[in-house]
């Protein structure tokens, strides 16, 4: 039976198409694209055929426990993006299905972004734009702060957020770290409340799980010092958004940078909407031409890796595959 690749993945250009073109070494490949307008339950033949999925990036279309357990086929769920909450990676270990994610594409993209949405909050860029814009000129009401007189707390200190301490390096800012798992011990660690109250900027970068979410509510808010800021780039969930507000409208925070959040897209009737005091950006801190480029190159070899009879790479469910995938009965 032939290799079936179905993807649920639609972002950019990577359809049926480019895939095969980028795949030339397996010509019989047989792909089935499934629409993003369209409901995954309704497609359980091409899933149940399936000996690679690419996964949706949209939650509404999470390849859920049902439709694994009918995916006698597959051996890999490959998310396509750092996050993997297109899948119920849980019931995929179950169907000993392995889910890989692609990690460190985008490293540098985020990086620079949250350093400069902090310097767009500290330097008030977007108002003094405005200014101008308006008939306005001079520096009243835009008087800023300088990065190197601050301490930056990084919540999270993965990739990105070990990037982002060495661009605060650069700029001679006070830098704090909390992280379960030390990496670089030259760095100063410390707990998440320490972090909170030393710190003039927090940075978030810790993955979404039962232990972070909602973490950073009104009670660590309010251990920071008056005045301060708060920015995620990393998972909309670990910041509590009422929390936050609550926060930017008692002047406890100065400002905010978002560019993920709880519910995505941002509704409509968000409080964060329409404020002076908050930078958003639609989950597009890690979208860079040079980051484009990475995910497609790590993409096709790891399809191709896996299409090849090898096991897969960057596995982030615990399954153990040498590549083939039992019968299951069938």
């Amino acid at each position: 039976m032939s290799e079936h690749l179905v993807t649920l993945y639609h972002l950019n250009d990577l359809g049926a198409d480019e895939l095969r073109r980028l795949l030339p070494g397996h010509p019989d490949l047989r792909i089935t694209e499934i629409g993003p307008d369209e409901d995954p339950h309704d497609h359980r033949d091409a899933l149940a055929d399936a000996t690679i999925v690419l996964a949706p990036l949209e939650k509404e279309r999470r390849i859920t426990a049902e439709l694994l357990d009918g995916m006698r086929r597959c051996r890999l769920v490959q998310s396509v993006a750092v996050g993997f909450d297109g899948v119920d990676h849980h019931a995929a270990a179950e169907h000993s299905i392995p889910v890989a994610n692609i990690p460190g594409f985008n490293t540098d993209a985020v990086a620079d972004w949250t350093v400069g949405a902090l310097l767009s909050l500290l330097r008030r860029y977007a108002a003094g734009h405005a200014k101008i814009e308006s008939g306005g000129w001079g520096p009243e009401g835009l008087r800023g702060r300088d990065l190197s007189a601050l301490t930056v707390g990084i919540a999270g200190f993965g990739s990105i957020g070990r990037a982002v301490a060495r661009r605060l390096d650069g700029f001679g800012s006070d830098v704090l770290v909390h992280d379960p798992v030390p990496s670089e011990p030259d760095r100063t660690y410390v707990g998440l409340d320490d972090l909170a109250a030393r710190s003039d900027v927090l940075t978030l970068h810790m993955p979404l799980n039962e232990a972070t979410r909602g973490v950073v509510g009104d009670a660590l808010l309010s251990r920071m010092p008056r005045g301060s800021y708060v920015l995620n780039a990393g998972r909309g969930g670990v910041l509590d958004e009422d929390a936050l507000v609550k926060a930017l409208d008692s002047g406890q925070l100065a400002g905010a940078a978002l560019d993920v959040f709880a519910e995505e897209p941002l509704p409509a009737d968000s409080p964060l909407r329409g404020r002076s005091d908050v930078l958003l950006t639609p989950h597009t801190a890690g979208v860079t031409v040079e980051a484009y480029h990475a995910i497609r190159a790590r993409l096709v070899e790891s399809v191709d890796r896996v299409l090849s009879g090898e096991a897969p790479r960057n596995v982030v469910n615990g399954v153990i595959s040498d590549g083939v995938r039992p019968s299951a009965g069938v």
